[in-house]
């Protein structure tokens, strides 16, 4: 007796449906590895956060101030290293966590690129540990770069001569590094948006 009754199967194999839930399924591809790009975003991280180190604990000078007092008080000789300002001792202290976290997550990213469907849970880690990072960078950034700003304006509102002056070296070794704070703090909000992107591809 002959059916109109399709059949699932042809020779005892199951034929997968070819309608609009099977085309979706075809369709549905394992979310892209941007790992890669992770990696190399936090050795950049890493890169920029030793290099400002290194010419922040660096930045220092002496030089000979005229007070106006008669001899032999006319001239003082003064140091100026970043240790007498707490913004900068804020702004080594988030670079140094900055770099030790660059280094802790380029571990995780690293063991992350080989496989084909990177954990959600760590893409959200990352996401959050990466927001933290970028707001105490962009903190301990604007922080000195206020006190930078003051050093080579002054202020006349408040009475604060500027510095730079007579110590340009020590600004300029300060500047450099508020500058290759604000590449890590940029490389961290790269990170975000790239973590940010792979979570939001794992729901289409």
């Amino acid at each position: 007796m002959a059916t109109t009754e399709q059949s699932s199967s042809t020779y005892g194999k199951t034929v997968p449906e070819t309608g609009n839930g099977g085309a979706a399924f075809a369709e549905r591809r394992p979310p892209t590895n941007l790992f890669r790009v992770d990696f190399f975003l936090r050795l950049l991280l890493l890169a920029s956060s030793v290099s400002a180190i290194a010419v922040l604990v660096t930045s220092k000078q002496s030089s000979d101030i005229r007070t106006g007092l008669p001899p032999p008080f006319a001239v003082v000789s003064r140091a100026a290293k970043f240790q007498h300002v707490p913004a900068f001792i804020y702004l080594l202290a988030a670079l140094c966590v900055s770099s030790l976290y660059s280094i802790v997550t380029m571990f995780a990213s690293f063991f992350s690129i080989s496989s084909p469907s990177p954990s959600t849970r760590i893409l959200f880690l990352l996401t959050v540990c990466d927001v933290l990072m970028a707001g105490v960078m962009a903190s301990a950034m604007g922080s000195a770069g206020s006190i930078g700003y003051l050093g080579l304006w002054g202020n006349s509102h408040a009475n604060w001569a500027k510095i730079c002056n007579n110590y340009g070296k020590f600004c300029r070794y300060v500047g450099s590094s508020v500058v290759l704070s604000s590449v890590a703090a940029g490389v961290l909000v790269q990170l975000v948006i790239l973590s940010s992107y792979s979570l939001y591809r794992r729901t289409l």
